[in-house]
């Protein structure tokens, strides 16, 4: 098919490997310049593909391919359930089942039986391997899903048949016509056509850190992956998919040996998808390590500390367990011996000896019947026995049993299921979550620096109050009011002086409001310019952007933009921006006669007073329109020298509603503890009255409480332009507005607060931005906010969370979820650290007083698989409610366990042993049973299955009043709101009773009858009665020094507490591997922006008062960068990498 287009994908291939002037080179000398090669692929640099031409679009995908990359598959059920396996407690476990068959069945008394406690423990592990494998399936499906739901929905400007229309990014051709903004990252290969001003980092692919300028003259290789950092242009699609060079580092990162690191399926899960979603356009990326990484969430610092201090916990009281047990055995074996029956055949020489093990009374021995003569001597024998391999064997399995309790390596799995269910439930309240650990982080915010315009207002711009010819009009102004040379030269101005993706499309439903593309305010003056009369599409043919001799695109310096257009008398410029800058270079004014007059000094105050700070006080956005004409060619480089002297057409008054639910969201951040900043482009006034339209500030409010960027900037820094940390805490605390604000100051007011010693706790801060600038905050906030409409995708790449719907009250959503991410854990963790303490405890006092746990491996097994998997099921996903924006934040040095929650675990502790200490030392007498032989295991007994069968209810009855972790009396409350707990319930609870019934031997259990049953359940439901007793005690019963999960932590004790959360550790790297699968499904186009947004805030630290966008963004290539440049996919370790993995 390629012949079709008289060009093939081997030559477009070998041409895009040409770069700077050796690509244009290349262009001019073997295909006669890039129009030719337009023409070689039938394509079109004005109009573009013809989309209805269905046989042309088919013929291309199979010349030159899809813009898609396939996923590698993703591992099936038995492959995880191999890597669950790896775990190394369960191999323990697996190894001493082996073991105790082989016994069982050579040296055990009864053969038939002994093997089935073995068999037991492994059908034990089986489950939980199954079940494990089965959660991360599940996972691994639903990441699929959001990934694929990502793919679908990024899309590209493209021009087709004449018509500039959005597609997915997915099915751009080979010949589409691309139109590429401020912003943009490159979804594909293609080649510079026409555009203004453009600047593109290629640092991603070639480590080289300065902008490259493209134009056809000098650069016109453009490549997939790279971000536009200024600027516009069209460029035609020459490679996509595979093909481009996106796609070429994929396949180079697919195509090495897995079997050459195999360690590299843990330390680099998702590199296989990188191309894929550079190509998509989706963005999902493998994150270089930063230089400066951002410190660890609250939830994970306080987990690791508290994973150290429940490991030694477990750990000594495993050793104890073992040691005691070892220790009564052999002084009952070897120092006091055993009795036996000594049975002698025969005399003399030929005589022979038998021994009779465990008889326990001297009439046993009488029943045993000789041959051939001999005697029954009944003895005590002190001797070593084959046998007791078996009883060592026990207890070191029972020593691994009561690690596994111990331990709460079932922590892991509520984190990562917790954090799951809140993202996908995240998604229908318009948080797109990228960075897992962002949405705890997010409950613990102190602070919210929030953008105005889309956040805080509806984003829906219109022109309410204008000032032509010397008159305020607060209508559209009629024709006849304006004389028609003051029309064109504004419609003029406001059309050709603006992106051209920006556009106002009508309804085709009558009575709706006309639907704005591109940047809002430019829509609302292009909707301003259709209610004078005038068609700004047919203006913007007659001045296509080819025409253009200059642009200056805006940006937060400049906050203005300028176009030239060459006339046959010399240049026209035509600028607009914020009114009191554009103001400030204009000497001339439209008069009221539509002439030009002096603006005089007198007359430029009396402007800014009765017009730009009226507006303002009205909560209007002004923007100035100016022209300037000269006859001599300027010197373009010289910005401020060319772009003065300008004539002020009109200021316009921009009305942009605050959202009408803000105010009642702000109010509800306030009450929790929630201090809102807002940091806006607009002017002092405006900012003023917006902020107190929101609430954020009060009519009695002012002064420190709104600054301007200028005077925030002086005030924070020293005299030699440095930042000063002491000057700076003199004034935020009070600030609530900062105006006229730049990206760095948004940068400065971010870190400094995060830095600041001020508080008590660490201020944990969350701010909000939608420009390529605002990438250096957002990613040096706890949790940056990008816009999912108006935002960039530097912007998105940089953050944590996108906004899909840009609004504010969404942000509270997100504080409401991260809460309750947070709650869900403490009430995971009241649940289980009670079983824990009790299930130890109980196993320890049963050994040493019955030389056996009272609860045997499979049992205990049983119990952990409860409080692990179906427990963190069942408490993790509780769904939030609106009390939770009732309290103040937790902070970073609160104790993960509460003095609240302490109280309850030893409350409910102390009910639990008492009742298992009753039951294990006069259960026989209370039921009238036998009493249970815990050394004698051939076969179950009643006392023994009452004993477990009541310590089970009592942890279901107990995982009901642990929904509630705050002193709440109501543990209903709500239940029937979460199907899965209440089917967790259900279910464990059929399966115990059907475990008791039917257990048999496997579990050592027996049938009970229905008396024993009912009292069993009534003392599990004692739980709820007794959790009653234990809220009336009031907390301060605690003492305040009892911290658990606080105290700050060392890499090295880090390090030991994934040591000792043994059985968790395989379980956790593959959470880990779904968790970044999901911190990667964003709208990040690839995994080497993230060294823009590192690049920009190591540029910010260094010096933060440099407002050049130049600078920005340099730095000296990293290691990473070389790299990349030899097309080598970097190889770091996860562990070291993702802040993830220290949960």
């Amino acid at each position: 098919m390629a012949d079709k287009y008289n060009i093939t994908l081997s030559e477009l291939t070998e041409l895009m490997e040409n770069r700077a002037m050796d690509g244009k080179n290349r262009i001019e000398e073997k295909y006669g310049g890039i129009s030719k090669i337009v023409d070689l692929l039938k394509s079109d640099a004005t109009d573009g593909l013809d989309a209805n031409n269905t046989a042309d679009l088919e013929n291309r995908v199979e010349a030159f391919g899809r813009n898609f990359i396939p996923p590698k598959p993703p591992k099936s059920f038995f492959v995880l359930m191999w890597e669950a396996a790896q775990d190394v407690t369960l191999i323990i476990l697996v190894v001493a089942a082996v073991i105790s068959i082989v016994l069982g069945l050579t040296v055990e008394n009864d053969p038939e039986t002994g093997w089935i406690e073995g068999a037991a423990i492994l059908i034990s592990v089986v489950l939980v391997i199954v079940v494990t494998a089965g959660n991360d399936w599940s996972k691994e499906r639903q990441f699929r899903s959001l990934q694929n739901k990502l793919d679908d929905d990024a899309t590209i400007s493209v021009i087709r048949n004449s018509e500039s229309v959005k597609i997915f990014t997915k099915d751009i051709l080979v010949g589409d016509i691309l139109q590429l903004g401020y912003g943009d990252i490159l979804p594909a290969d293609g080649i510079y056509l026409t555009g203004n001003d453009l600047s593109i980092d290629e640092s991603t692919l070639t480590g080289e850190t300065d902008h490259i300028k493209k134009s056809v003259e000098k650069d016109p290789m453009l490549l997939s992956g790279t971000s536009v950092m200024e600027g516009s242009c069209k460029m035609i699609v020459t490679a996509v998919g595979p093909n481009s060079q996106a796609g070429i580092i994929v396949q180079l990162i697919e195509g090495r040996d897995e079997d050459e690191d195999e360690s590299d399926d843990d330390q680099k899960p998702g590199d296989e998808e990188e191309g894929r979603q550079m190509v998509n356009g989706t963005g999902k990326h493998k994150p270089v390590k930063p230089a400066n990484k951002k410190e660890k969430s609250v939830l994970q610092g306080k987990l690791t500390r508290l994973a150290i201090q429940i490991g030694y916990f477990g750990t000594v009281a495993a050793v104890l367990t073992i040691l005691v047990l070892i220790i009564k055995f052999c002084v009952s074996k070897f120092m006091f011996g055993e009795h036996q029956c000594k049975l002698t055949a025969g005399e003399g020489n030929n005589a022979t000896v038998e021994w009779v093990h465990s008889v326990h009374e001297e009439g046993h021995c009488n029943n045993t019947l000789l041959t051939d003569g001999g005697s029954v001597e009944w003895t005590i024998y002190k001797g070593w026995q084959s046998e007791y391999i078996k009883e060592l064997l026990e207890f070191f399995i029972i020593g691994v049993t009561v690690l596994v309790v111990a331990v709460p390596e079932g922590l892991p799995l509520a984190v990562t299921i917790s954090l799951a269910y809140s993202v996908r439930k995240m998604m229908r309240d318009n948080n797109l979550v990228r960075h897992l650990d962002a949405c705890e982080t997010m409950g613990n915010a102190t602070a919210i620096c929030s953008d105005k315009t889309g956040t805080l207002t509806t984003n829906r711009m219109s022109v309410v109050q204008s000032f032509f010819m010397g008159k305020l009009v607060k209508h559209v102004p009629s024709r006849d009011m304006l004389t028609p040379g003051v029309v064109d030269l504004f419609s003029n101005s406001v059309s050709v002086n603006s992106s051209y993706s920006s556009n106002v499309i009508k309804s085709e439903e009558p009575g709706q409001l006309p639907k704005h593309l591109g940047n809002k305010t430019e829509c609302a003056l292009l909707q301003f310019v259709g209610e004078l009369g005038e068609d700004y599409e047919a203006i913007r043919k007659q001045n296509t952007e080819e025409s253009f001799y200059k642009v200056y695109t805006f940006n937060s310096k400049r906050k203005c933009m300028a176009t030239v257009l060459k006339t046959e008398s010399g240049f026209r410029i035509f600028v607009k921006g914020a009114a009191e800058v554009v103001l400030g270079r204009c000497d001339h004014i439209i008069g009221e006669d539509g002439g030009s007059v002096a603006l005089t000094a007198k007359t430029y105050d009396r402007l800014v007073e009765e017009i730009i700070e009226s507006m303002a006080n009205d909560a209007l956005r002004t923007i100035c329109v100016a022209y300037k004409d000269v006859t001599e060619e300027p010197d373009w480089d010289d910005e401020d020298g060319t772009l003065k002297n300008l004539t002020c057409i009109s200021i316009v008054g921009i009305e942009d509603p605050v959202r009408p639910e803000v105010p009642d969201a702000i109010v509800s951040c306030q009450n929790a503890g929630v201090t809102i900043r807002m940091v806006t482009g607009d002017n002092l006034i405006t900012a003023r009255s917006i902020a107190r339209k929101c609430g954020i500030l009060t009519t009695e409010q002012d002064g420190g409480n709104i600054l301007e960027g200028k005077t925030f900037h002086k005030l924070v820094h020293d005299d030699n332009g440095a930042f000063n940390q002491d000057k700076f805490d003199l004034v935020w605390p009070s600030l609530r507005v900062l105006a006229r604000s730049s990206p760095s100051d948004k940068y400065v007011l971010v870190t400094g607060i995060i830095n600041s010693k001020l508080s008590k706790n660490r201020e944990v801060v969350a701010v909000t931005g939608d420009g390529t600038n605002d990438a250096p905050a957002l990613k040096a906030a706890d949790v940056g906010f990008a816009m999912g409409i108006a935002g960039t995708d530097v912007a998105k790449n940089a953050s944590d969370i996108i906004l899909t719907d840009d609004n504010f009250t969404s942000i509270v959503k997100a504080c409401m979820w991260g809460r309750n991410v947070y709650d869900s854990i403490s009430k995971f963790l009241q649940f289980q650290l009670t079983v824990n303490v009790v299930a130890v405890c109980l196993c320890f006092i049963g050994s040493c007083a019955h030389g056996a746990s009272p609860l045997r491996a499979v049992p205990m097994l049983w119990v952990n698989l409860i409080m692990d998997t179906f427990a963190s099921l069942a408490l993790a996903t509780e769904p939030p409610t609106a009390d939770l924006l009732n309290r103040k934040p937790y902070g970073r040095t609160k104790p993960l366990i509460s003095r609240t929650m302490l109280k309850n675990i030893i409350g409910h502790s102390v009910y639990q042993m008492v009742v298992m200490l009753v039951i294990l030392f006069y259960g026989d007498t209370l039921f009238k049973l036998d009493k249970a032989s815990y050394e004698d295991k051939d076969k179950p007994t009643v006392h023994g299955t009452i004993l477990f069968n009541a310590f089970v209810w009592m942890q279901i009855f107990n995982e009901v009043n642990s929904r509630k972790c705050h002193g709440e009396r109501n543990v209903i409350k709500g239940i029937f709101n979460n199907y899965i707990f209440v089917g967790v319930i259900l279910g464990t609870s059929l399966a115990q009773v059907i475990l008791i019934q039917f257990g048999g031997y496997a579990f050592s259990t027996t049938g009970l009858n229905w008396y024993q049953w009912l009292i069993c359940v009534a003392i599990g439901a004692g739980e709820l009665i007794w959790g009653q007793v234990v809220a009336t005690v009031p907390k301060t019963i605690i003492p305040s020094g009892m911290r658990l999960g606080t105290q700050p932590f060392t890499q090295e004790e880090a390090t030991q507490a994934r040591m000792l959360w043994m059985r968790s550790l395989k379980r956790v790297q593959h959470q880990i591997r779904v968790a970044n699968a999901f911190k990667r499904a964003g709208h990040e186009r690839h995994r080497r922006l993230s060294l823009l947004a590192e690049a920009s805030s190591n540029s910010f630290k260094s010096n933060p008062s440099d407002a050049s966008p130049a600078h920005w963004w340099t730095k000296k290539s990293s290691e990473s960068d070389i790299k990349l440049k030899g097309m080598k996919p970097a190889s770091q370790p996860l562990l070291e990498e993702e802040d993830d993995t220290n949960v």
